[in-house]
Order: C-alpha cells, then sequence, then structure tokens
C-alpha cells in the first residue's frame, strides 16, 4: 500500500533523514529522555555498504531506529568477504564485544548463523531472507534464532499493477540478480500485476520472455548497464530491476537515455529507490520501488526482544496482511489516479480477494 501502516509511524520518518549518519563499526547509546535500554544490538554487513540503498541500508535503518526509540546500542561490522568464515568472524567479533542480538541482512549468512546459533548460545540471531542450514538447505531454526522472509510476490505484484496504469501502454522487462526464489517472485509477480491490470483495468503493457533475464550476480553493475541498454534499444519502455548492484547499473543506464530525450523508467527493488534514479533537474527515473519493508520488520523484532517476546525457533513471513511489503509512501511519479487504484487493488490483495501466486506462471503471450 502507499500509506504508512506500521506502527512508528511518524516516527520513523522523522527519523530516517539521520539514521545513516553512522559510518563502519559505528557505535553510540542515547543519553537523556530517550527510553534506556541494555540491549545491544549488532549486525554484519552483507556484500556491499551500509549504504547500499538496500538490504543493507534498510535492516541497519531499522536498528537505528530501535536506538533513537527505544535506547539500544547498535553497532555494526562489515567483513572482508562474503564467506562463511568470514561471516562468523565478525559474528564473534560482535558477541566478545557485548553484541549479543545480532541481525544478519541476506541468504549468503544462512550456514553462518547455523553454526552461530550453536557456538553462541546466549545470543539472538535475526536472519533476513534466509533459513539457517548446514548447507544442505534443510532449515534448522533454533530457539535462539528467528528467520524472517518476504512475500516478494505481493510486492512485485503492486509494483506491476501501478506500472501498467500509470505508463498503460508500452513495453516492460525484468532484470534479476542471481536467479533465487526471493528474487524470482519478484519477477512473478510483477508480471501477474502487469496482466491483471491488462485484464481488469484497461491497460497494454507487454512483457516479453526476451526481456526478462537474470545477469546471475548481485554486483556486476556494467553487466547491468548492457542489458538495460539492449533493453531499451528493442523497445521496452521500463524496467523492473531486483539486482542489486547489477540494477544500479540499469538505473544510470535509464539516467542517460533520459538526458538525451528519451523516455524510459526502472521499478526499484527492497527499498524507496527514487533518490537513486535523481536527475541534475531534480526528477528521477524511478517509477516506484517493489518494497520490502526491512527497517520495519528490524525494528519490530528488536521491539518484541525488549518486551520478552522475541519469536525464537519460527520462520515469518511478511506479507500485505501485515505491511511486511508494499510500495513506497510518496511517489512522486505516479498520478493520484494511479496511487488510488493501486491502494484498492492492494486492500483487495490484504483482503484475500486477489491471489498472488508464488510461482511462475503462464503470462507471457
Amino acid at each position: 500500500m502507499l500509506k504508512k501502516k506500521f506502527g512508528f509511524g511518524l516516527a520513523f520518518v522523522l527519523a530516517a533523514g539521520t539514521l545513516l549518519g553512522a559510518c563502519g563499526a559505528d557505535e553510540k547509546g542515547k543519553d537523556g529522555d530517550t527510553k534506556k535500554a541494555d540491549l545491544k544490538v549488532g549486525m554484519v554487513t552483507d556484500a556491499g555498504t551500509i549504504d547500499d540503498k538496500s538490504f543493507n541500508q534498510g535492516t541497519w535503518e531499522g536498528i537505528k531506529l530501535a536506538e533513537d526509540e527505544l535506547g539500544i546500542q547498535t553497532k555494526y561490522l562489515k567483513p572482508a568477504g562474503t564467506t562463511e568464515a568470514e561471516y562468523l568472524k565478525e559474528i564473534g567479533n560482535l558477541y566478545d564485544a557485548g553484541y549479543k542480538f545480532i541481525v544478519t541482512p541476506g541468504f549468503k549468512f544462512e550456514t553462518a548463523v547455523f553454526k552461530a546459533q550453536d557456538k553462541y548460545e546466549d545470543a539472538k540471531f535475526v536472519i533476513l531472507d534466509g533459513n539457517p542450514h548446514s548447507g544442505d538447505f534443510n532449515p534448522v531454526v533454533k530457539e535462539n534464532t528467528v528467520a524472517v522472509f518476504y512475500a516478494e510476490h505481493q510486492s512485485g505484484f503492486l509494483a506491476g499493477v501501478a506500472t501498467a496504469i500509470e505508463l498503460k501502454e508500452g513495453e516492460a522487462g525484468f532484470i534479476g540478480g542471481m536467479e533465487i526464489p526471493a528474487v524470482q517472485k519478484f519477477n512473478w509477480g510483477f508480471q501477474q500485476g502487469v496482466a491483471y491490470a491488462n485484464e481488469n483495468l484497461g491497460t497494454k503493457i507487454n512483457l516479453k520472455q526476451e526481456n526478462v533475464l537474470y545477469q546471475g550476480t548481485f554486483d556486476d553493475k556494467a553487466a547491468g548497464g548492457q542489458i538495460a541498454a539492449q533493453m531499451f534499444d528493442r523497445g521496452v519502455n521500463v524496467i523492473f530491476t531486483a539486482a542489486g548492484g547489477v540494477g544500479v547499473g540499469a538505473i544510470d543506464e535509464a539516467k542517460k537515455r533520459v538526458q538525451d530525450g528519451e523516455e524510459v523508467w526502472i521499478v526499484g527493488v527492497d527499498v524507496d529507490q527514487y533518490e537513486d534514479g535523481k536527475l541534475p533537474d531534480g526528477k528521477s527515473v524511478i517509477l516506484t520501488s517493489a518494497m520490502k519493508k526491512l527497517a520495519h520488520s528490524t525494528f519490530e523484532i528488536i521491539q518484541q526482544e525488549l518486551d520478552g517476546e522475541f519469536p525464537g525457533g519460527k520462520t515469518l513471513t511478511l506479507d500485505v496482511k501485515n505491511d511486511g511489503v508494499g510500495l513506497p509512501e510518496k511517489n512522486p511519479n505516479l498520478s493520484e489516479d494511479t496511487i488510488s487504484k493501486v491502494n484498492e487493488v492492494y486492500e483487495k490483495l490484504k483482503a484475500g480477494e486477489i491471489e498472488v501466486k508464488a510461482e511462475q506462471g503462464s503470462l507471457f503471450k
């Protein structure tokens, strides 16, 4: 939905501008009138920086909001690389520093958290978009761990509906990073959203199979630009990117083309990527973004820990019913009519009147 629904509401908006003032290995406790909490929350970053406009940033924003609102102490560490050993090293460093509530953003942490939850039994772990396992992909979520997943297909669906309503006609494309379930579900949901709008809302957006590609990584920015250029040259008007740094390359290609007079768009992913698509004139090539409410979910689990209700041993899926996914609150490139119609679709989805499948369908014409 386009309206903010989560509990901390305006506080999140007010805090957002200052959340990223911290840098590597940031550590801080709030004084003054802020509610005090002894909890020390640490985070190990995935590939990329803390301000990556994706999983690292979204997760850290939730932790920093908890610092401002709840008085916890916070710290993040960036590993030298993305191997299990490198992740475990920084988990151990946080633990040794007294940070025994550790948040890990992304599926690459799965085997590291699997080992850490046994090695550090008095610590608690939150893994986003992944399940701890030994390498065999059989989930083992111990009582000191919670695994959090998101209904990406619902978020992608809403983005597809919004894209179709706003543009009305034209060619769409999709660029994915690694072909893993989370990315696939964004793709499949987007396809269903476009199809829904075409069938029910009078739009005519085409999505051809040749314009749906997985690059294979999340960090090859140059490849993302090249793939986007090829799609735009084939007449694609808008590309949904669920590809990390690969998507950044696509955004940059779109920005070049718009500055040269073309009208092309990008649909962002995970967080609101509007700022990433900004041009010198202040406008943005980001039509909207299919979001996971990373900050919201991280904050909520920290709050649950402070309330003595840590959901240990559970695997949670956040969706539209608990406002875990959706579109940005503000969408400057969407008309009021588009926003109104997307909100109507959101409510139908939330009420169960629309079902979005989490698997591939025969949607290509």
